[in-house]
């Protein structure tokens, strides 16, 4: 009896997208999670976790926050019907405080609005991580890249003489 091939695993709960280069080039501030607006076939396709979303940024459109950037590759599975545009500007949900927040914190700050992961919420349903973000120097990132070397070896030095 010959085996069946593996099928990638879907995702039904978690994250689907993460974006880990936003840590590293920006300061994170305060965290929002917002509603994505997706079509069918793109909802698939983020469940088998095959989005990007490292060149993505959001923004304030006609009073609307919108997701710029964000790659969800077509799904392979599907029709015609399941084509669709994998970049186009992807519909946030959020409440109008929330907007009005985030569009002060933008304008007035210099603030970065920054995707930091997709995810499936206990609902299955699609919400989006963003980060207020303000853009590191490159003294920033090489002080958090020697901090991170120091715990390293400070939690190998610790294991090593602990086994001694």
């Amino acid at each position: 009896m010959a085996a069946e091939p593996r099928k990638k695993p879907i995702i039904s709960t978690g994250t689907a997208a993460q974006n880990r280069r936003a840590r590293y080039d920006y300061k994170i501030g305060e965290t929002y999670e917002a509603g994505l607006v997706l079509h069918g076939p793109e909802v698939k396709s983020l469940r088998l976790g095959r989005a990007s979303i490292a060149e993505a940024w959001a923004g304030e459109r006609d009073g609307e926050m919108w997701l710029f950037g964000c790659h969800i590759p077509e799904y392979q599975a599907g029709s015609f019907m399941a084509k669709f545009d994998p970049v186009r500007p992807k519909k946030l949900l959020l409440h109008g405080k929330e907007i009005r927040t985030l569009t002060g914190a933008v304008t007035r700050e210099g603030a970065t609005l920054v995707p930091l992961e997709i995810r499936f919420n206990e609902k299955g349903r699609a919400k989006v991580i963003l980060g207020l973000a303000a853009g590191k120097k490159m003294h920033d990132k090489r002080a958090d890249i020697a901090k991170r070397d120091w715990q390293r070896d400070k939690a190998r030095l610790m294991r090593n003489k602990g086994g001694e």
